[in-house]
């Protein structure tokens, strides 16, 4: 495994400018590029998957943060309040207590539900500057959260397809974790004073577990403030473990924001919230990316998915329209013909797909390919090759070519 603080400048894929702050590292285009492919796939996993997107700002009043409990128990993490007049508004530490408001905004029937609800938005944290790291440890984040409002005996389903949606997405990504833990509260006033709370919500967490088939370990003093959580655990180049995904339920924001349903007997009932998160912080997604896959990520992620190499200047134009019908495919290509071709195959050599168009291929329309692990395939006419290449990058493969 690589080092992304060192990988990631390396390719040019983010920096840091003091100018900006410690933590707040900036996106160049290719990083950019992963990110937004990253963003569009989730996105469409979720809507695939039954979740409506919305948007929500990145300020609430401080009266929101006590409301949701995050004051009383988080306010050392969160950046300090605004005077704005006679109010205070913070840089908000999490997406939830916003997703409450817009549920409770409208009145629901128990016939909606589950009503899933998906964003990936920023979010602060006041981290120090003794543990800030390249993507790792930031303080602005861009979190891909998820909030689903069910009845309770909705919710082992759902937080069991969130399970789902987690490993389907690991295999895409072409990582795998270290363990599943079932995070627990630990001794001291961090943690809300409900012990029913905590035995409810951690039953159904195990009972999740043990229907989706893994294996796990629980652990105390890992808890949210308001609830359990079952934690996808990663590791880094040194062997260093973080949270990447997360899956919680709650009962506390609920009944703090007063929310309710009516149900089948015309009665207000109280919702279970299912916290989500698929992938967790873009930014420390990325940097997992970096290190398992060394800058030669999934076809699919790729800043370049396609570069056409001409042989000589007479190819040009051909080499040009292959890569221009490679873009109308949706496919991240461009032309490289500056130096040897030799030395432009070294250049490439993180580039999944190299179209090399010669005299011969640009006279039949054909191209010939190689990919990026060195295998060269025979000629191929030109739409059919990157009619394929589109289809394996939009199916979200890990592997470079089908060969049947």
């Amino acid at each position: 495994m690589y080092d992304h603080r060192k990988l990631g400048r390396e390719l040019d894929l983010f920096d840091t400018d003091p100018l900006i702050g410690s933590g707040l590292p900036y996106w160049l285009p290719d990083g950019a590029s992963i990110r937004l492919a990253l963003e569009e796939y989730i996105r469409d996993v979720e809507r695939r998957a039954g979740y409506r997107h919305v948007y929500s700002p990145v300020l609430g009043k401080r009266e929101l943060y006590e409301m949701s409990g995050h004051w009383a128990h988080y306010h050392e993490d969160m950046f300090p309040p605004m005077d704005l007049g006679a109010e205070q508004v913070v840089l908000r530490p999490s997406l939830c207590p916003h997703h409450a408001l817009m549920f409770r905004a409208r009145g629901h029937s128990y016939r909606e539900l589950p009503l899933r609800m998906a964003e990936i938005g920023g979010m602060y944290r006041a981290e120090l500057s003794g543990v800030l790291g390249g993507l790792t440890r930031v303080r602005a984040i861009q979190l891909n959260d998820a909030h689903i409002f069910c009845t309770p005996g909705q919710a082992v389903d759902e937080a069991r397809s969130a399970l789902g949606l987690i490993a389907a997405a690991y295999d895409a990504l072409g990582i795998e974790p270290v363990r599943y833990r079932l995070s627990l509260p630990g001794p001291g006033g961090k943690y809300v004073a409900d012990p029913e709370l905590w035995e409810r919500a951690s039953a159904l967490l195990v009972e999740v577990l043990k229907e989706a088939g893994v294996p796990y370990q629980a652990e105390e003093g890992e808890a949210a403030f308001y609830g359990p959580k079952i934690d996808v655990q990663i590791a880094d180049h040194a062997g260093r473990e973080s949270t990447l995904s997360t899956v919680q339920i709650d009962f506390y924001q609920p009944s703090r924001f007063d929310l309710h349903y009516t149900g089948a007997d015309g009665g207000r009932h109280r919702p279970v919230m299912v916290h989500r998160s698929i992938i967790g912080s873009v930014e420390r997604a990325v940097a997992h990316l970096i290190e398992v896959h060394g800058g030669a990520f999934p076809a699919w992620l790729a800043p370049r998915q396609l570069v056409v190499l001409p042989i000589s200047e007479a190819e040009l134009p051909a080499a040009e329209a292959v890569a221009a019908r490679g873009r109308e495919l949706g496919l991240r290509a461009d032309v490289a013909d500056q130096g040897s071709l030799s030395a432009r195959i070294r250049a490439a050599h993180l580039t999944p797909y190299q179209a090399i168009v010669g005299a011969r291929e640009a006279a039949a329309g054909t191209l010939s390919l190689r990919l990026r692990d060195s295998r060269t395939l025979p000629p191929l006419p030109a739409a059919e090759a990157l009619g394929r290449i589109a289809a394996l990058v939009g199916a979200h493969r890990v592997d470079l070519w089908d060969q049947s």
